[in-house]
């Protein structure tokens, strides 16, 4: 049986990427990609002020990360992430979780588990 390999996604603030980035390292996180992105959610339609004048922001900038584990339970990339992400403020971010069905390197052909390793 191939074992399972899971992505995860998190969006967030941007001033959060150092302290989630150390808390993903911590628990043995290799790999990640990193986008800037822009989005809106429950905060879409809350009244700001930039300058003294009232705006409503349509996107926010946000950070997302995504990394494919294996090796590292997938709980704890989860309360690594909340831990690290968390505010309390509307605007913290989400965390989604995919199944992946395989991962192939580019580089020599390895599959599954194997291609993950940066040993290889």
């Amino acid at each position: 049986m191939n074992p399972k390999i899971t992505k995860v996604e998190i969006i967030t603030r941007p001033n959060k990427f150092s302290e989630l980035k150390e808390a993903l390292n911590d628990i043995g996180v290799q790999g990640m990609t990193v986008t800037q992105v822009s989005g809106c959610g429950v905060q879409k339609g809350v009244t700001k002020k930039y300058r003294g004048i009232p705006y409503t922001p349509e996107l926010l900038p946000k950070i997302k990360i995504e990394t494919v584990v294996s090796e590292v339970p997938v709980e704890k990339v989860i309360e690594a992430a909340k831990k690290a992400c968390y505010t309390g403020e509307i605007g913290d971010g989400k965390i989604f979780i995919y199944d992946v069905s395989n991962v192939i390197r580019i580089r020599n052909g390895d599959e599954g588990k194997v291609a993950l390793d940066n040993e290889r």
